[in-house]
């Protein structure tokens, strides 16, 4: 039977791998994307370029009532939609709560308010993160949620109220809840379109334009859990179909992360420094990027100083489960990082200058 997907947060990073991955999977299929009207241009040029499924482009927003769609278009979508994957949301770090809660929490509503006017509706797919579980430490089970945690930032906080609304949905819509950790290029080809958190600020400490790499924020033993792009899209996809995947909370993540500091150990060898021996404080390395020359590159992701020495890590049983016999499975990070650098080390120059004279705006992002 063909599926008719309704996807929001394209054209965003995963968003656009997603489609392009239901499109191929489903060429009788039908995709309706919910794309904000000042990003309908670039959606429909990377929209004309897929294959497979028939894709529809409605212009709205999950902040508005009814996603912003006419009374006609919400009808027809309401009645039609067999599989709805809600991905929009805002995650850079430093936004104001305020906008965070609107978008990740009240957008979140207004999509299960969809959710509910589907008669057809076989799985609502939505995208949280690991990092719901805020400052927790130790091992963090899939089915765990409120556990009293505290959070470090809007991202975190929001992203955990949207969790809650979701869950409470379970008894009524056929959920399943994906917690993605950090997303990172693709491992067959490195590809990414976005360089932020963690993953970001490892290459910004040993490709920095000082002499020398920075030190790690902290000792660097803990983990650095990241997952390539292709892995998120295709282990969506399988959860999605399964029928034992419908009420159930899974990590996506990698079962086996390196530590932080031997990943950023890898990236200066290709790029020919030598992780400095020594730490710093995360207060520390936060003074060191604010440096003349590093400032501008860094201020976006200072915010991410804190995840590098975060001891969480996250029990993926259930996720393993699920994909177990589909031929789906996250490569080990050392298999794909140099495909991720070689991308790095091609973007990186460019990057550098423009992001040199601008001024990160999240605003103006195709997040939702």
């Amino acid at each position: 039977m063909s599926v008719y997907a309704f996807v929001t947060g394209y054209p965003g990073f995963i968003g656009k791998r997603l489609v392009k991955h239901l499109a191929q999977q489903n060429p009788g299929g039908h995709i309706a994307l919910l794309v904000q009207p000042k990003f309908v241009k670039e959606a429909t040029q990377y929209a004309s370029r897929l294959k497979g499924a028939q894709i529809e482009i409605l212009a709205g927003d999950i902040v508005d009532m009814h996603l912003g769609l006419s009374g006609g278009e919400y009808q027809r979508v309401t009645q039609a939609t067999t599989h709805l994957f809600h991905l929009a949301a805002i995650s850079y770090l430093g936004m104001p709560r305020e906008t965070a809660r609107r978008v990740n929490v009240d957008g979140t509503r207004n999509v299960l308010e969809l959710a509910r006017a589907c008669p057809k509706l076989e799985r609502l797919v939505h995208f949280s993160t690991t990092y719901v579980s805020g400052d927790r430490v130790g091992v963090i089970a899939e089915d765990e949620l409120d556990a009293g945690q505290a959070f470090r930032n809007a991202y975190e906080e929001t992203k955990f109220e949207a969790e809650k609304l979701v869950q409470k949905a379970k008894g009524k819509l056929p959920v399943t809840i994906i917690r993605p950790s950090t997303v990172v290029g693709d491992s067959k080809t490195g590809e990414i379109d976005r360089f932020e958190g963690p993953y970001y600020l490892g290459m910004l400490l040993v490709m920095s334009p000082l002499v020398l790499p920075l030190p790690l924020p902290g000792n660097g033993v803990a983990p650095l859990n990241v997952i390539p792009v292709d892995f998120a899209v295709e282990a969506t996809w399988e959860l999605a179909r399964s029928p034992r995947a419908t009420g159930k909370t899974v990590h996506l993540v990698d079962p086996n992360p390196m530590s932080a500091r031997r990943v950023y150990e890898l990236i200066a060898e290709r790029a020919n420094k030598k992780l400095p021996r020594f730490t710093l404080s995360a207060r520390a390395t936060d003074l060191f990027l604010r440096l003349p020359g590093v400032e501008k590159l860094a201020r976006p992701q200072r915010a991410a100083i804190h995840y590098v020495n975060h001891l969480a890590l996250y029990n993926c049983h259930t996720a393993l489960e699920l994909l177990d016999g589909t031929g789906v499975r996250c490569p080990p990070l050392a298999t794909y990082l140099d495909k991720l650098i070689d991308f790095a080390l091609k973007t990186w120059k460019a990057k550098k200058e423009r992001e040199a004279e601008e001024v990160d705006d999240p605003l103006d992002r195709p997040s939702r």
